[in-house]
């Protein structure tokens, strides 16, 4: 009699543990879920308000889904402004800076984590403690030096600074290159390996994943860059898209055009969504190291 009720006390148990595992996994679902909602809903009505008339924009109560709906906004923001010449202007500044910035950077993390010379520590606090220097102090000592080489109204103030590297990247890589064991980078110099052999061979396909997670967080910080544009650019010809929305914004808002604008929007924020599904794998991959690591 004792072992059955043992027997029954032991089953009972696995299934109380079960039952609280399945309520807590319900409820995280139902906060996400409500979580996924809120960042998703903005996006929904920008696309919405995309399609609608001018007057079903300020209808009450609010239309998500319009009776008619129209592209025709779409079409008509490519005769309104320089938006053709703004997405190619985005693309090359932020193409360009993305890719060889972070090769650059990567390399400046493998040196700062893994070689050995002097004053290496030293000069890794002094390169991030220049974080700490606004940049409205550097804003017009900058603006100055690059007028003096005639670069204002032209894209390179916003292209050579960034090819050096991203500080916040080499900070971020340089950490999570330390958990590589030197032993590896021993290795690969017993079988004559050269430091950038052991880069691009050993170190750069052990860190893709968090490679992959700041570029495309970078990718939309230059994307989304508003201050700097409108700093050195002046020709609309010249302008990224970010001044060019602007410029719609301050074109048609006043005539409560919101379609056209919300449309403009829709535009700008495609290549951002194309590089998020790129590389998502390699950012989930990211976080997924990190909690293991942690």
């Amino acid at each position: 009699m004792e072992v059955a009720m043992a027997k029954k006390t032991v089953k009972a148990e696995p299934m109380s543990e079960k039952k609280k595992n399945r309520i807590t996994n319900i409820l995280v679902f139902a906060l996400l879920s409500i979580g996924a909602i809120f960042m998703v809903a903005p996006l929904l009505w920008m696309f919405s308000t995309s399609l609608k008339s001018k007057e079903d924009v300020f209808s009450l109560p609010p239309v998500w889904i319009p009776e008619t709906i129209s592209f025709s906004k779409y079409a008509e923001i490519w005769d309104m402004g320089p938006l053709l010449s703004g997405i190619g202007n985005s693309l090359i500044v932020a193409v360009t800076v993305t890719v060889i910035g972070t090769f650059t950077s990567s390399l400046a993390a493998f040196a700062f984590s893994k070689l050995h010379f002097a004053g290496k520590n030293k000069i890794f606090i002094m390169l991030f403690a220049s974080v700490m220097i606004p940049y409205p102090v550097l804003m017009i000592p900058q603006f100055i030096m690059f007028s003096k080489i005639g670069w204002v109204d032209s894209l390179l103030p916003l292209i050579i600074p960034g090819l050096f590297g991203n500080i916040f990247m080499i900070f971020f890589l340089r950490q999570f290159l330390t958990s590589i064991p030197n032993s590896i980078i021993e290795a690969a110099k017993i079988d004559g390996c050269s430091y950038f052999q052991i880069f691009y061979k050993i170190i750069f396909p052990l860190i893709k994943p968090a490679v992959a997670a700041q570029l495309i967080l970078w990718f939309m910080g230059i994307w989304n860059d508003y201050l700097g544009p409108i700093l050195y650019l002046n020709s609309p010809e010249k302008q990224t898209l970010q001044l060019v929305i602007a410029n719609f914004n301050a074109s048609y808002a006043i005539q409560s055009d919101y379609p056209l604008i919300m449309a403009a929007s829709m535009v700008a924020l495609l290549p951002m969504l194309i590089v998020f599904i790129i590389f998502q794998k390699q950012i989930i991959e990211s976080i997924a190291i990190s909690g293991v690591k942690g």
